[in-house]
């Protein structure tokens, strides 16, 4: 079964840097894109940034110049490094990533996973 776990929130003042980890676990055989995710309250989830398995990358324009994403495939490990943080980056922060892996009863499987959500605070 896949997991994929989160680390790295937390609270931070506004200009401040934090860095999110996720990794994935699990009878994996391959993993595709991975992303970050966020939903602040009474807002919808939206995408915060994107990597390829290649390393290709794309942003949320509210955060470009300010978040790096970045990825370890021996590792299995997706990273977030967010820097200038801002009041409005206050969210749950969400893990997601495209896995080939085995799926008990079913074999291989290219599935959508999800963690289980880190919060980020930035406030003073």
């Amino acid at each position: 079964q896949v997991q994929l776990v989160e680390s790295g929130g937390g609270l931070v003042q506004p200009g401040g840097s934090l860095r999110l980890s996720c990794s994935a676990s699990g009878s994996i055989f391959s993993i595709y894109a991975m992303g970050w995710y966020r939903q602040a309250p009474g807002k919808p989830r939206e995408l915060v940034a994107h990597i390829t398995s290649g390393s290709s990358t794309n942003y949320a324009n509210s955060v470009k110049g300010r978040f790096i994403i970045s990825r370890d495939n021996a590792k299995n490990t997706v990273y977030l490094q967010m820097n200038s943080l801002k009041a409005e980056d206050t969210a749950v922060y969400y893990c997601n990533a495209d896995i080939l892996a085995l799926r008990v009863g079913v074999g291989p499987s290219k599935d959508d996973y999800w963690g289980q959500g880190t919060q980020v605070t930035v406030s003073s």
